[in-house]
């Protein structure tokens, strides 16, 4: 069975051509200053659009291994 309308080198790259990932939005808080991704919760205040929705993440200290 071989394919009768064969896509071309061209046809197939255009196509692809939108496969490409987008860097990440990131938005500043007004009330904090963090960065977050655009429509989605505040993970270190638990703030969306001004509310409180989900509790806030804790911060854990930085563990210094010695060597």
């Amino acid at each position: 069975m071989v394919n009768r309308m064969r896509a071309t080198r061209a046809h197939r790259d255009n196509r692809r051509s939108h496969h490409a990932l987008d860097a990440v939005r990131l938005t500043k808080d007004t009330a904090t200053g963090s960065l977050h991704q655009r429509h989605r919760a505040d993970l270190s205040t638990g703030m969306y659009r001004g509310k409180k929705v989900i509790v806030p993440r804790e911060t854990k200290p930085a563990v210094i291994e010695k060597a």
